[in-house]
């Protein structure tokens, strides 16, 4: 990989809600990992895009400009780091992203943030489509527990584990926050 772009997803104070968003969420250590790959890129001087979920519906707790909306601290932008405001589940839908990265002549990206069955799948998805090398850190991503229709609950665990189990091989390659960090992309 060389020039490889980190997509920070949704990393959004909203998401602190654990109740409103279904509740148990899983991987505790998400935003850990997710800083230590921020600090990683940041000195190897690599590109960085903070792609945050701006919703267009004015009671949503993630509109950029209310609390929900502000990022999880240690995770906001700094410097030259883009900032992408999306308006639905997919980073390249009526933004920028993927003008940008075609400029920047990138096509290596490392993935993560929140939710991964939401718009870190979806992102990641699209990105495999438009023919991106595409490396998604599942131990920087989380959700929570999903209900059907039903009434049954499926523990974010096994949502984030099968979410996970979707995309790779297919869209992505599926690493940990430790490996891209060892294998120095």
């Amino acid at each position: 990989m060389t020039n490889p772009a980190l997509l920070m997803i949704d990393w959004q104070r909203a998401f602190d809600d654990h109740a409103y968003w279904g509740g148990n969420r899983n991987n505790p250590n998400a935003e850990d990992n997710a800083r230590k790959l921020l600090e990683h890129w940041r000195e190897k001087a690599w590109p960085v895009f903070h792609i945050r979920h701006d919703s267009l519906e004015t009671s949503s707790i993630l509109k950029i400009n209310l609390p929900g909306g502000v990022a999880i601290d240690g995770l906001d932008a700094m410097g030259e780091e883009s900032i992408i405001n999306k308006h639905v589940n997919s980073g390249f839908i009526g933004t920028d992203l993927q003008t940008q990265l075609d400029a920047m002549d990138i096509s290596d990206l490392i993935i993560c943030g929140l939710t991964t069955n939401h718009c870190v799948s979806t992102t990641t998805r699209m990105a495999g489509n438009f023919g991106y090398n595409v490396r998604l850190v599942g131990d920087a991503c989380a959700t929570f527990d999903r209900t059907s229709k039903n009434g049954t609950v499926y523990p974010a665990q096994l949502v984030h584990d099968l979410s996970l189990a979707n995309i790779d091989g297919e869209f992505c390659t599926v690493i940990t926050a430790n490996d891209a960090i060892k294998s120095n992309i």
